[in-house]
């Protein structure tokens, strides 16, 4: 393999080990953290080791010492934790991130109790830590605390009206364009939308992105190509049916994979073969959409990213800006979401140009 420090390589992560040995992120970190309690064979402990050989994957900050380790702390405040596996990729993030400076990480969730995160951000004035990262399960408007204005802190996954804290998000929009345009570019012109719960920013926002791609592709948007789903697997089965019940889409995009799979239970049911006869797209890169059949192209939360951004933020040099970041949200081409018929190809003009 070649060398995965060389400068502009791309990073070898713990998902790319997972994808190489067949296992679960929990498993990697498992055995390369040498928890032997857990019940690992050693069959899969090979697997794994012999992965990170061939990858030459390298924890951050792997191969130098932390400085100073364990005198300096962040902290972390989710609303929830236990709802996403969302919250755990981004602790990961913010702890890959501050180890690099000897940097502890200590979590907290607190169930968006206003007494609770009064209390732990008095601790944590008293314990001097060195910021704090205040952070939503779903990307979303916030009232943060009065008291996390003692503190250098910034926003994760969430965003205050008054932007008197840097905060990052996801670029949502932007992804749901891209998605449609993976779609379109795939030969796709009646692309269905099935939206998640019309409450959340992320199902407003995906679908305007999905309405952006159609606009800049001179394609009209259809009402009758576009369902309400509920982020779940029921909704995106329902939905999927709802629409085949009324009209025949090239392909269906589902504001997120959980709704993906739920329609792949729908088209199968329909008689549909996904990737040939009709295409699908999803949103998030959940672990199970790799384990779909076909795989499912989707498009990534980039949930490690923003935490790293976080913790970077919290550790720089200088004053902090209030500036909201939003983070691109990187298509996964699996294969999903291909043509549908080969003679639509020769006789339906490639898209060529999109609006930023």
């Amino acid at each position: 393999m070649g060398n995965h420090d060389d400068a502009g390589a791309a990073r070898v992560t713990m998902k790319d080990v997972a994808l190489a040995a067949g296992v679960s992120q929990s498993t990697v970190s498992f055995v390369l953290n040498g928890n032997d309690d857990m019940r690992i064979s050693a069959e899969t402990r090979r697997r794994v080791l012999r992965a990170v050989a061939d990858l030459g994957y390298r924890p951050r900050g792997a191969g130098r010492p932390p400085k100073a380790a364990g005198t300096r702390v962040i902290g972390v405040m989710f609303d929830e934790v236990a709802t996403s596996p969302f919250a755990a990729i981004s602790i990961e993030g913010v702890q890959e991130e501050a180890w690099n400076s000897g940097v502890l990480v200590e979590v907290v969730m607190t169930g968006g109790d206003r007494s609770y995160e009064a209390a732990v951000l008095r601790k944590w004035a008293a314990d001097r830590v060195e910021g704090v990262i205040y952070a939503s399960i779903l990307t979303r408007r916030v009232t943060p605390p009065d008291a996390l204005a003692r503190h250098r802190a910034v926003l994760l996954n969430c965003y205050d009206p008054e932007e008197s804290y840097a905060s990052v998000v996801p670029a949502e929009r932007r992804g749901g364009e891209a998605a449609t345009r993976a779609l379109l570019e795939a030969g796709h012109r009646r692309v269905a939308f099935i939206s998640g719960e019309t409450w959340m920013d992320a199902s407003d926002q995906r679908m305007e992105g999905y309405e952006r791609a159609l606009r800049a592709a001179d394609l009209t948007v259809d009402p009758s190509l576009i369902e309400t789903g509920n982020f779940l697997p029921s909704g995106g089965h329902a939905a999927t049916h709802r629409l085949l019940d009324r009209t025949r889409p090239d392909a269906i995009f589902c504001a997120n994979d959980l709704m993906a799979v739920g329609c792949y239970e729908a088209l199968k049911e329909r008689g549909e073969r996904i990737g040939e006869t009709i295409g699908v797209m999803g949103y998030d890169d959940q672990e199970i959409a790799q384990h779909l059949n076909p795989p499912l192209s989707t498009v990534l939360l980039p949930h490690r990213e923003m935490a790293q951004w976080c913790a970077a933020q919290i550790l720089a040099e200088g004053d902090l800006t209030t500036a909201r970041k939003r983070m691109e949200c990187p298509q996964v081409i699996r294969a999903s979401h291909t043509r549908r018929a080969q003679e639509d190809r020769l006789e339906t003009p490639p898209v060529s140009s999109w609006t930023a």
